[in-house]
């Protein structure tokens, strides 16, 4: 089949997954001896799904496509947990897809639920006979034992190199025209159509950054107008009230942004009041029938309390210990080596020296910073924490603190010990422009040079293949064979607890440090916060659809860690810019308690307490989504008490 025919089947088939194997060096020798691929693809289609097998140059494929039967019975077989009509999330029963929430695209699975049908399928797939089963793969014989999993054997003996989600490509070419490359509706975004297509964690960051980057155009444009506008005698008083200005912006935004996750969780049908009890492995249906009656009786409540509060402190001992270890690090190590950025950036005299110095300077701390984040990864593996949610959090809390130093040190010593306004302005500006490009350019290129790299290997490895013609061309003609070369989304620090959101959030939260805690110094700032994010979002979709594998789907109902980080930077603006107006208002360096400065010091402190008030004012929901959870949580009170009585009173038959 041509290339073309070949992709108007994977089109109309809707293949999601692929399986990656090695390419044969050899023919196939014929024996006693079963294929193992041979054997795989009649096992995968006897769990009922759809097999296509395509021999590319780098590797050959099998693409797996389900239907919605065969993922219905997996979904039940695994017991997945779904949210009905009435709030609940129960057993998943195929039989009872009715009572079951759709996705707002109609469909009765979301890409995380399939995906896990998916994964739940092929490594489902064991042997079921009384003996082993020899295969062979590569003139290579193997033992396929009892009760073990042909895939997770197969990835063991190195015959299976990888397992990866598909693009569709119908769904993909629709977001690159609507999402990717719309550029006339600037913040706009298909969010419901981008939660289909990848999932909940991925959906939330581009709502987020959709938010972030609608709400940054009100100071951007007061910024704007503190330097247009000469407000003659009353000029002092402009930057502090830009100053409350934007503490008030940034506290209002966080609480909307609650408002707006809440509204979309509700949308999608995901019920976040059990997520609590999922990252800790506990299911609610497992408690109720481990525990019977008589058992309760007996158990030993204070046993279990003193065990319970023992991990819990011995883990929060171990947080503290592994904090510790990252401060010190970053006082012994990491300050000497800021303070000497900045000293050799204050005695530089001409303005290239200073751009190219922090261009150096960026790309150094990149790899010392990596460092620090592969140390703290090490150092979670001894902590006691409960499930991969709380393992990401710790991780997100470490290497933060590196980063806040690292791009924070310079512009804290410039504010702090030279007091020169105009200077600081000159560095926010360089440490923008350099870093912007700098990460725009390593983001979108990096990516693309790996492509290209492993593309190149592949076709010069086929060109110098014994049984490959002289002259002929050699070309990658399938979508699955570029897929499989394209890079994958992960962190670059964790990549074990964490995907590629791991380093777009984390870019989020030194710009809105940045643009926070100097604002005072640059209002302009906001502006090129702005512009930078409406170019980022359709960057960061650019490399979903085009530059990357699809991504696997990852459960996360809100943006967990980096909210708290959010906040804790309002608090820390607050204090810098007092910091910032005390050295503009106090230019003999005096440091004396005049009505002007005593003035800075009230302002901090109505600030702080405006942080918190104010916090308080814009409610966390959506009075719908409330009003609903009120009556989901009413509704399932009533089915549990119904349910419990019928058990008590089985109970009470059988004691008669």
């Amino acid at each position: 089949m041509g290339a073309e025919g070949e992709g108007a089947v994977e089109e109309a088939t809707g293949f999601e997954v692929c399986i990656v194997l090695p390419k044969l060096s050899r023919a196939a020798a014929t024996g006693p001896t079963e294929d193992c691929v041979a054997r795989l693809v009649r096992e995968l289609e006897g769990a009922g799904l759809l097999v296509e097998r395509v021999r590319g140059v780098p590797a050959e494929f099998i693409k797996l496509a389900a239907p919605m039967g065969t993922l219905g019975r997996a979904a039940a077989d695994m017991q997945m947990k779904k949210l009905t009509y009435i709030g609940m999330e129960l057993q998943f029963q195929w039989d009872q897809v009715a009572a079951f929430v759709r996705q707002p695209d109609g469909s009765l699975f979301s890409w995380r639920e399939r995906y896990c049908c998916f994964r739940y399928l092929i490594y489902g797939i064991v042997n079921k006979t009384n003996s082993e089963i020899a295969i062979k793969f590569d003139g290579k014989e193997f033992h396929w034992k009892q009760s073990e999993s042909l895939l997770t054997m197969l990835e063991a003996e190195g015959v299976v190199k990888r397992i990866f989600p598909l693009h569709d490509e119908i769904k993909r070419k629709q977001l690159l025209r609507n999402w990717a490359l719309n550029w006339l509706d600037f913040t706009w975004q298909p969010i419901d159509e981008i939660y289909s297509y990848f999932g909940t964690k991925i959906a939330t960051y581009f709502a987020f950054l959709g938010m972030y980057t609608r709400w940054l155009f009100f100071p951007a444009v007061f910024g704007l107008t503190t330097q247009l506008i000469d407000f003659g005698s009353l000029q002092w008083l402009v930057l502090p009230a830009f100053f409350i200005f934007v503490i008030s912006w940034a506290v209002f935004f966080l609480q909307f942004w609650k408002r707006k996750n809440s509204a979309l969780l509700a949308r999608w049908g995901i019920n976040c009041s059990l997520s609590e009890y999922k990252n800790l492995g506990i299911e609610l249906s497992s408690l109720s029938d481990s525990l019977t009656v008589e058992e309760k009786k007996f158990c030993d409540v204070s046993a279990e309390k003193s065990k319970l509060q023992r991990n819990e402190w011995f883990g929060v001992l171990l947080r503290i210990r592994n904090n510790a270890i990252i401060v010190l690090a970053i006082i012994c190590l990491q300050l000497p080596f800021e303070l000497a950025y900045a000293h050799l950036y204050e005695i530089t005299e001409t303005e290239a020296m200073k751009y190219l110095l922090t261009a150096v300077y960026l790309v150094a701390i990149q790899y010392y910073t990596r460092i620090g984040g592969k140390v703290s990864v090490n150092l979670i593996k001894y902590e006691n924490n409960q499930g991969e949610e709380s393992s990401s959090a710790s991780l997100v809390y470490k290497v933060f603190g590196l980063y806040f130093m690292q791009s924070y040190i310079g512009l804290f010593y410039h504010a702090s010990l030279y007091r020169d306004i105009l200077a600081l302005r000159q560095v926010l500006i360089q440490r923008l422009i350099v870093s912007q490009v700098l990460e725009n350019l390593i983001e979108n290129s990096i990516p693309y040079l790996k492509y290209s790299y492993k593309k190149y290997i592949a076709v010069h490895k086929k060109k110098h293949e014994k049984e490959s013609p002289v002259g002929r061309s050699v070309r990658l003609s399938t979508r699955v064979e570029k897929e499989y070369l394209k890079p994958s989304y992960t962190a670059s620090i964790g990549a074990e607890l964490e995907d590629g959101l791991f380093d777009d959030f984390l870019e989020l939260a030194l710009q809105f440090g940045m643009i926070m805690m100097f604002a005072c110094a640059f209002p302009l700032i906001f502006c090129f916060a702005a512009l930078n994010n409406v170019t980022e979002i359709r960057a960061d979709a650019l490399k979903l659809l085009v530059m990357l594998k699809r991504p696997e789907p990852r459960a996360a109902a809100t943006i967990g860690a980096w909210l708290n980080i959010f906040q804790f930077l309002v608090v820390m603006a607050i204090c810098t810019n007092c910091l910032l107006l005390v050295c503009l208002y106090d230019e003999e360096g005096k440091w004396r308690i005049e009505p002007g400065l005593a003035a800075i010091l009230i302002m901090e402190h109505a600030l702080l307490l405006i942080k918190f008030g104010f916090s308080h004012f814009v409610p966390e929901e959506p009075a719908w989504v409330k009003a609903n959870r009120v009556r989901y949580v009413a509704q399932a009170q009533n089915v549990c008490s119904k349910q419990l009585l019928r058990s008590i009173s089985k109970f009470d038959g059988k004691l008669d």
